[in-house]
């Protein structure tokens, strides 16, 4: 499967395939920024299998580069799948997490369906 442009209630979701380069930092946030900002999109959602272990190890700030590359470019980031290895191994990592998820630009979600419901509800709370 490659990148895929999905609209969803309303938003541009650039969704990225579960193959290909793993995202190491910000760099790699930049290309998928920029690849997504060409296209339209207002979200990207990236498999969590993509990410280099050290973006789950708060302590290598790998997560907070990527997301604040996001950040500043006002563009919303998913991180889709299953991180319970990750959060069953550090108590920083499930604050981080649930703290992100109750935001509006970064959230970790397990599935997309999950990810559109989130979608969905932003959509009409913005009614």
């Amino acid at each position: 499967m490659s990148d895929t442009l999905r609209h969803m209630y309303g938003t541009t979701v650039f969704v990225c395939a579960s193959e290909g380069a793993t995202l190491r930092g910000e760099r790699d946030a930049l290309d998928i920024i920029g690849e997504a900002s060409y296209l339209g999109a207002d979200w990207v959602v990236v498999p969590a299998g993509r990410f280099d272990d050290d973006f789950f190890r708060l302590r290598t700030r790998v997560a907070g580069e990527i997301v604040q590359k996001f950040v500043n470019y006002r563009m919303g980031i998913a991180v889709l799948g299953d991180i319970s290895r990750h959060t069953a191994a550090s108590s920083a990592l499930r604050d981080f997490v649930r703290e992100a998820n109750r935001g509006t630009q970064v959230w970790f979600t397990p599935d997309i369906d999950d990810f559109q419901h989130r979608l969905e509800e932003a959509a009409v709370a913005r009614r």
